[in-house]
């Protein structure tokens, strides 16, 4: 029996597979924000292919924590109204479907990748001031952030709930934290980006408080049933910086205040990294955190060949995998991936029998 295609109990959400379409940010959003048709196709293709669980890409909690003016967003009522239809696509094909939230921080208000320009947008063409940990930019072509407060910090907080509760009304059966990559909660982490000297900063655990009060604030708004993931970066691959071993300690403060798999990325905070980019070169994070830390994990980067997204979980080095590039080049892998196994998993519609 393939371990690949055994379901995943996620307190009371189960997956019917172990195979997760990772967040990835499409650029592609309408106006304020509201996702679009791309986005039906773009995350209802991959339900259709057999992915069990459909993630968003990062939709930011408030409008100034996009990444770019064309990210969506889950700050208001027409949101929930936009992603209903998405969302019940999805679970109509099979898949859980979740959202990613986030706040982008200091990398907010930036052109998107094909955009003619690189760097922070001007107010002009509808940037914003971003805000972050400090008053300093990521790299000197981003806009300079507003240094955020304790009550800003604290609007960061209940942002983050009430989208969370706007999730579920729109039709979201889990929720991820977006504490990854250099984004907002990674910035307050990562000792490379956070200089500060208050309650927010300095030691590892003064830095771990937002995430911390963020997921307990995103537990409290969802409930007792609904599955948390949260995406971390383990580390910053460089001197200095967050390491696995700090990862270690925030998944197991993470899984206490409610948060229910650890979903295993890097980088993203430091310009200048050394990162070992290779098939799987981020499975031995989530393999270490899953062990050290006793919390379930998935692990996400160059996962390419079912033989291989099946040793990770038959080897127990994560409970889930999560696919970017691939199930971008090929929505339908899972399906092909069953049937290169051997997997006979119930698929939900018509389509079973071209595979």
């Amino acid at each position: 029996m393939s371990a690949l295609f055994t379901p995943l109990a996620l307190r009371g959400v189960t997956l019917p597979n172990r195979i997760a379409l990772a967040p990835m940010c499409q650029y592609s959003a309408g106006p304020d924000g509201l996702p679009t048709d791309w986005h039906r196709v773009h995350l209802g293709s991959r339900a259709v292919g057999g992915a069990g669980l459909v993630i968003t890409e990062a939709t930011a909690v408030v409008p100034e924590g996009r990444i770019s003016p064309q990210d969506t967003g889950l700050w208001s009522g027409a949101h929930v109204d936009a992603w209903r239809p998405i969302t019940a696509f999805v679970a109509a094909h099979g898949a859980v479907p979740a959202v990613q939230l986030a706040h982008a921080g200091f990398k907010a208000s930036t052109y998107r990748p094909w955009a003619p320009r690189r760097g922070g947008v001007p107010d002009a063409e509808g940037g914003w001031t971003p805000v972050g940990p400090g008053d300093q930019p990521f790299v000197p072509e981003y806009r300079t952030p507003t240094a955020l407060d304790e009550a800003g910090i604290a609007a960061v907080v209940d942002a983050f709930a009430t989208a969370a509760g706007r999730a579920l009304d729109a039709g979201f059966a889990a929720v991820e934290i977006h504490a990854a990559h250099g984004y907002l909660l990674h910035e307050f982490l990562s000792p490379l980006t956070n200089r500060r000297t208050d309650g927010y900063g300095g030691d590892r655990a003064a830095r771990m408080r937002l995430t911390l009060e963020v997921a307990r604030a995103v537990r409290a708004a969802v409930g007792e049933s609904v599955p948390v993931l949260t995406r971390i970066s383990a580390t910053d691959w460089t001197d200095d910086g967050w390491t696995v071993d700090d990862s270690v300690v925030l998944a197991g403060e993470l899984a206490a205040a409610g948060v229910d798999l650890i979903d295993t990325s890097s980088g993203g905070a430091a310009v200048q990294s050394s990162i070992p980019v290779g098939p799987g070169y981020q499975v031995p994070l989530a393999a270490r955190i899953r062990r050290d830390a006793g919390v379930p994990t998935g692990a996400v980067g160059l996962i390419v060949e079912p033989e291989q997204a099946e040793q990770i979980v038959a080897g127990g080095e994560a409970d889930l995998v999560l696919l970017g590039r691939e199930l971008l080049r090929d929505p339908y892998w899972p399906r092909r991936a069953a049937a290169k196994l051997g997997a006979t998993p119930a698929w939900p519609d018509q389509y079973t029998r071209a595979f």
